[in-house]
């Protein structure tokens, strides 16, 4: 290791090559560390290839591109990230020391639908966890869209994934050398990553890479495979499965047209990972069920009121409220409610939300359905084998749209990370003393978790494990304090419906 002090720059040898990143407020980073060759040309569409190594030394000052970003609503609000390039198989480490001193890491997976997102949004700047909590952060991108997941049967499914774990596998082979324990890796993710790192269990490829995982608002994993959009793109394209090679040549410019003129306006996992009997062999609760995760340290948990940020910019606000029950209705139908059954259903949800207003209770159901059953499912199917997992709901309510939001999905994210002081995110988060200190309580649950497996510390009531008899759950607000048997009418509502 060699350190210029005038520069307060910094380089690392790992197995691949030298690295030189920076010193900034005591904490090292390293951005843009490429863990896979470029997936351009002949490997677009591929499985991700390790990164060859490299004989000059690397500048990690700059983040890399992100992956082609679909379009969404969200675009709107938060700005589109930028900017994208295809080459975009990197990584990006804060850590304290590149010392011999044996940290835990955390693992970071970002969210967005698997359209959008990347490593470096401000939102997932490591400097505070890392600071914070004496751990090393990484952040990764992998990609997106039909890039990472488009499906054509024996031809080209799960590349996203795929490109998720080599960068894993990349950090267990040399996190070292950044003043990490390779063998107290924590992954960690939100929404599509919270999907994707929970799927990991099942993967064979991912098997010894990880020891513990943090899942952040999972959306439910479909089971269901179909090739009727990826099929889509392609006769749009121009290309024949059986001359699938001919996308190799296409500008990827035009892929990302297409795919958004396919898939429209509107949030959804239409691309995401898939069952596919090799890389993922089965639905991911079956490794719960199964006692594939017995010896995996979990934390498990959802917002408030997940719907809302999607209902707020979708067609939902401009429906009528008889439009917003025949949808409600409809969930309930769709998830094995009897037709007699739908008005008591109704008032329960109506009694327990204290509301009359049928938008809040479309969204209280599509919270429970999209996100808390699959969530609670989980947990159940894990303590069966012991006591190492944990639950939370997470309660503050975003400032943004005078409160409409309340605790939306992806609210916890400057939380977690500490960033709710940058502008942008603080108007989506809130900023202040208050804030700062729900953040602070939250970054120590998850810190000491990555040490321990435990998320308990000082500054909150002792937080039991999760059980079927008790099903303790944190609040994670302005009020932390665990409650046991939470919304416990609606989760015998949905027990067994969902189907995996």
């Amino acid at each position: 290791m060699t350190i210029t002090e005038e520069k307060k720059s910094e380089i690392v040898e790992t197995k691949v090559g030298k690295v030189k990143g920076y010193v900034e407020n005591n904490i090292t980073i390293f951005k843009g560390i490429p863990y896979a060759e470029p997936p351009i040309g002949e490997l677009r569409f591929k499985s991700p290839v390790e990164k060859k190594p490299w004989n000059s030394v690397l500048d990690a000052s700059k983040f890399s591109p992100c992956s082609f970003q679909g379009y969404t609503h969200l675009e709107e609000w938060f700005g589109k990230l930028i900017p994208e390039s295809e080459d975009c198989l990197t990584l990006n480490i804060w850590t304290p020391g590149t010392d011999n001193k044996k940290r835990p890491v955390m693992f970071w997976v970002h969210g967005g639908a698997f359209i959008i997102g990347g490593a470096r949004d401000p939102f997932y700047d490591g400097t505070h966890l890392a600071h914070r909590g004496d751990v090393v952060v990484v952040t990764i991108n992998y990609r997106l869209g039909a890039l990472g997941f488009l499906f054509i049967k024996e031809i080209t499914v799960n590349n996203g994934l795929l490109d998720q774990v080599l960068a894993l596998k990349w950090v267990k082979e040399n996190i070292e050398f950044f003043g990490g324990d390779p063998e107290n890796i924590t992954v960690f993710g939100e929404s599509a990553g919270a999907l994707s790192v929970s799927t990991y269990p099942v993967m064979p490829i991912a098997k010894g890479l990880f020891r513990r995982i943090i899942v952040q608002s999972v959306p439910y994993f479909d089971p269901s495979s179909s090739e009727k959009i990826s099929k889509a793109i392609l006769r749009k394209l121009g290309v024949k499965k059986e001359n699938f090679e001919q996308i190799q040549y296409i500008p990827v410019e035009k892929i990302i047209e297409v795919q958004n003129e396919i898939l429209g306006k509107e949030m959804g996992l239409t691309f995401r990972p898939l069952i596919d009997g090799k890389i993922v062999p089965c639905h991911p609760i079956e490794a719960f069920r199964n006692g594939q995760c017995k010896d995996i340290d979990i934390i498990i948990g959802t917002n408030l009121n997940e719907a809302t940020l999607f209902t707020l910019v979708e067609r939902v606000l401009k429906m009528s409220d008889e439009e917003h029950l025949k949808v409600i209705f409809g969930y309930f139908l769709m998830n094995g409610v009897e037709k007699e059954k739908l008005s008591s259903i109704l008032e329960m949800y109506k009694s327990l939300w204290n509301t009359s207003n049928n938008l809040d209770i479309l969204n209280a159901v599509a919270t429970d359905l999209m996100f808390r059953m699959y969530s609670i499912d989980m947990l159940s199917a894990q303590v069966k084998y012991g006591k190492n997992a944990y639950n939370y709901l997470f309660m503050w309510k975003s400032p943004l749209f005078d409160g409409k939001l309340g605790s939306c999905h992806a609210l916890e994210l400057a939380f977690v990370f500490g960033t709710h002081e940058n502008s942008r995110i603080a108007k989506f988060s809130g900023s202040g003393l208050k804030v700062k200190q729900i953040s602070d309580k939250i970054m120590d649950a998850w810190i000491s978790f990555a040490h321990t497996g435990n998320p308990n510390h000082s500054n909150i009531p002792e937080w039991p494990p999760y059980d079927l008899e008790k099903r303790s759950t944190m609040i994670l607000g302005e009020e932390c304090k665990v409650r046991e048997k939470i919304q416990e009418e609606t989760r015998k509502i949905w027990e067994n419906k969902l189907k995996y």
